[in-house]
């Protein structure tokens, strides 16, 4: 199968670094298919006033800021194209610009026509949070989440985390292309976090996944004090897992979405690669 992966480039205010470009390429290798870049520069409204003018040069300000943008931008998809070529990926690329406000949301619309967005994870960068979010909720597709300070290995072994929900179930599904070249799975199930339909459903869904010739094995845990993502990262970092596979929870108010207490522990502080569906 011809895959096709999306990597959105952050520019403004914190630029991605050139390690994003290099983890895509690398993980695209190891999965098959091809690669698309997408800088996304910043098209900053004019908010210019003859007082804005005077006091604080808003408008020298704003060109100045979508220049470093677009330079930020170049620079990041010609790194890319050189990643690319080296190992001989097919890449295709592109310039985009957006304002600060829509950057995710013009990021969400563009993944939905691809099989996976692979968004580069910086701490405290608030522009990655916020794509982050757009992609998950609104592209429809699944997005790996990658910590921009990772090195990227042998996906061979994933872990699932599962609780019988149906945003669960469709992670697995969209975790199909990891599963079926995975030398391991393990279905972690958290003990004490909630309300779980009933006791076995890990080794249910292992029983299933077993019968579809994934070697999958069923792992309950206690819950930790501290954040459902917190116990959920450190047991699959403990494990050996090279790639997480959750469950993206939210609920719409409008145009925002409150996310419930896994989702936002991890987009909080990813550790390892994580793939997010919603």
């Amino acid at each position: 199968m011809h895959r096709s992966s999306l990597l959105p480039l952050i520019t403004y205010p914190d630029s991605n670094t050139e390690r994003a470009v290099q983890n895509a390429v690398a993980f695209v290798q190891q999965i098959g298919g091809a690669l698309h870049g997408m800088a996304i520069n910043v098209d900053i409204p004019d908010v210019s006033n003859a007082v804005s003018r005077y006091l604080m040069n808003l408008p020298q300000m704003i060109y100045e800021a979508e220049a470093t943008s677009r330079q930020h931008g170049r620079d990041l998809l010609t790194a890319l194209a050189g990643e690319a070529s080296a190992v001989g990926l097919s890449l295709t690329t592109e310039e985009t610009a957006a304002a600060p406000a829509f950057m995710g949301e013009v990021t969400a619309m563009k993944a939905r026509y691809f099989d996976l967005a692979i968004v580069s994870w910086m701490p405290g960068n608030q522009t990655v949070r916020m794509v982050s979010e757009a992609v998950l909720f609104g592209s429809g597709r699944p997005m790996l989440l990658f910590p921009e300070v990772a090195t990227v290995s042998a996906i061979d072994h994933v872990a699932i985390a599962w609780d019988g929900s149906r945003v669960a179930a469709r992670a697995v599904a969209d975790a199909q292309m990891f599963l079926d070249t995975a030398a391991k799975v393990s279905v972690i199930t958290v003990i004490g976090e909630k309300a779980l339909e009933a006791e076995d459903i890990g080794d249910r869904l292992a029983s299933g996944l077993v019968a579809r010739g994934v070697p999958a094995t069923a792992v309950s845990i206690m819950r930790e004090a501290g954040p459902i993502g917190d116990t959920l990262q450190n047991h699959a970092l403990e494990m050996g897992t090279k790639l997480l596979v959750m469950g993206g929870y939210g609920h719409s108010r409008v145009r925002d979405f409150v996310l419930g207490g896994a989702t936002e522990s991890v987009l909080n502080d990813v550790r390892l690669p994580i793939l997010l569906t919603h």
